[in-house]
């Protein structure tokens, strides 16, 4: 992989703030299979809350309900000059005209799709989550929580001051969402004029996103799998638990909200880590049934009767063989609402087979799949109202999690897990742990 990847803190909410950027550069010898930048600039993406996000998210998990949404988008951050307590401190970036600049974006958003564009500047898209791409040239760009995009912009203008702006893409009805807009400057040396706003979509521009997201391919042909030995069908989205009315069940019509894949409201463990208990057969922490395919067909994204609203609480994890060649359908479900929603799975890139709005149709849709120059991603934004098929070699031994990157809805239980079993030899094998890692 070369390109960007970014780390990030994984327990509870505390990513709101612990992240940044990984940078991987070709090896020695090697090139950009573009024209080399003259400046390289990471934009990370974030929110800021004016409360403790622990406390935040602490209050929503008492009441059942929705967390409070952020106060403000940053950029490296900062919210930006659209904000008094920001506007000294705004993120700027001097460039020369001529300059080639190669933007690393990255969204580490807690709970956000963001839209990202720079005024009166085109980008060309050039690799996502470490993976090279198919150049292309847009306005505007949609980064998924979890997800890297890198642009090339050619400072190419009048010499003058540019904001570079990040606001939400925001899908799910009616619900509330950060509707702030945090900008950065993109400034040419000795330029005094007052900075320009690109124009973004608007906050439920479904339409600019599916043209984004279906010019992502490929630079080549690429060796999909094609004999697939796992074909799965994961349902995903929202859910609802009946509990007794009090400040313990203020989520909709007395309810506290879930979130589930194929019914299963995901629990993690809290005693030993699911790595930990499946190298040393710890038993009593997981099982090994989650469901292959959901455990009752409906329509999807219709009119869901309010008797599968309702998910069942566990930790199921699923076991795939070594070297197998896994195929996964994530369809979205209209359960309160439909949702796009960026599902990320660790220890893997996979390839993007397909993408469609409405039902999967097993017998239609696989027709369409390109399985000649699909993109690699390692976080795929499901469409809402839609579905997402992918498919990978599982190759990595060990136990991966499966989920949404919207934080809110992993602590509902939006995920699952995967033990990859070892294959033959050391190559294959999963290594044991180091002699001094530290017991939690």
């Amino acid at each position: 992989q070369e390109g960007t990847l970014w780390w990030h803190a994984h327990s509870r909410w505390l990513r709101a703030t612990v992240y940044g950027a990984l940078v991987i550069r070709p090896k020695s010898g090697s090139s950009y299979p573009f024209p080399k930048p003259t400046i390289e600039f990471p934009v990370i993406l974030g929110e800021w809350w004016d409360r403790k996000v622990i406390s935040v998210l602490r209050q929503a998990l008492f009441t059942g309900a929705a967390p409070n949404v952020s106060d403000a988008i940053t950029i490296n951050g900062q919210p930006g000059d659209l904000f008094r307590c920001s506007s000294q401190s705004t993120t700027r970036l001097s460039v020369n005209r001529g300059d080639i600049v190669l933007l690393r974006v990255i969204n580490a958003a807690l709970n956000q799709q963001l839209f990202f564009s720079v005024a009166n500047h085109k980008l060309t898209v050039v690799a996502t989550d470490a993976v090279y791409t198919k150049q292309f040239t847009t306005n505007v760009i949609m980064v998924g929580p979890g997800q890297t995009t890198d642009v090339l912009l050619t400072a190419d203008q009048q010499p003058g001051r540019y904001y570079m702006a990040a606001r939400a893409y925001a899908t799910a009805r009616n619900a509330p969402f950060d509707n702030t807009t945090a900008t950065a400057i993109l400034e040419y040396k000795s330029a005094i004029s007052q900075p320009i706003l690109p124009q973004l979509p608007f906050y439920n521009d479904t339409n600019t996103v599916t043209a984004f997201s279906n010019q992502i391919k490929s630079p080549g042909k690429v060796m999909v799998p094609t004999k697939i030995d796992e074909n799965l069908f994961f349902t995903m989205g929202f859910g609802f638990f009946n509990c007794t009315p009090g400040p313990r069940c203020q989520g909709p019509n007395n309810t506290r909200f879930g979130a589930s894949m194929n019914n299963v409201s995901f629990v993690l463990p809290n005693r030993v880590s699911l790595l930990q208990a499946y190298t040393q057969r710890i038993p009593n922490i997981y099982t090994t049934d989650f469901p292959p395919v959901p455990p009752l067909q409906f329509d999807y994204t219709g009119n869901v009767p309010r008797g599968l609203w309702q998910p069942i609480k566990g930790t199921k994890l699923y076991k795939l063989k070594f070297g197998s060649s896994v195929q996964i359908v994530l369809q979205d479900t209209s359960i309160f609402s439909t949702e796009d929603h960026p599902v990320h799975l660790h220890g893997y890139h996979f390839y993007i087979v397909g993408q469609g709005f409405g039902n999967f149709n097993p017998s239609r849709d696989p027709a369409n799949f390109n399985l000649v120059d699909p993109p690699q991603r390692n976080t795929i934004d499901v469409p809402v109202g839609g579905w997402a098929a992918i498919r990978f070699v599982a190759d990595n031994p060990g136990v991966w999690l499966m989920h949404c990157h919207i934080d809110t809805h992993l602590a509902w239980g939006f995920a699952m897990a995967f033990i990859v079993e070892n294959g033959v030899g050391e190559s294959e094998t999963l290594l044991p742990p180091p002699s001094d890692l530290p017991r939690c």
